[in-house]
């Protein structure tokens, strides 16, 4: 079986964006996951939460433009995630999933530990991790350090 963690990079970062970081943010993915396509990674991992996997997912959609031969992977903790989102972002979580190449679910259901499994299995498949990393703590903190003892090449793009 072909290892593919060479050419996949995942994503990690916080659920809530500053409004004046929306933006700066974007352009910063679009530039990384360019540089990234050059450096020959073709596989994108992204867990579907809100907020900057949200916007990682839709950065690698708008660079398939470009490039048609990567694929965005979904990794997500469980099938019924979105339920109890609002409207707006249930619509544009289904629309990602719609356009994601493939999508892997942890569990059926929200369990306790189907958030830590997506972030661990992220980093599992990966090489490199470009995150959006403001605090020590938390979800996108653990998942960082888990990059870094896995030896994945972090970008943190705060």
């Amino acid at each position: 079986m072909k290892d593919f963690r060479p050419q996949t990079c995942c994503f990690t970062g916080h659920r809530i964006i500053p409004a004046g970081m929306r933006d700066i943010l974007a352009r910063r993915l679009d530039v990384a996951i360019d540089a990234m396509i050059q450096e020959g990674y073709c596989y994108f991992g992204a867990g579907g939460a809100l907020g900057f996997d949200t916007m990682a997912a839709q950065s690698v959609l708008r660079a398939k433009e470009k490039y048609p031969h990567i694929r965005l992977i979904l990794v997500l903790p469980c099938r019924d995630q979105a339920a109890k989102w609002n409207i707006r972002n249930r619509r544009i979580y289904e629309d990602i999933l719609s356009k994601s190449d493939r999508k892997v679910y942890m569990t059926d259901v929200y369990t306790e530990d189907c958030m830590f499994r997506r972030n661990r299995r992220l980093v599992e498949c990966s090489s490199a991790c470009i995150c959006y990393l403001t605090k020590t703590g938390g979800g996108t903190a653990y998942t960082v350090r888990e990059a870094e003892q896995h030896g994945l090449r972090i970008v943190n793009l705060a």
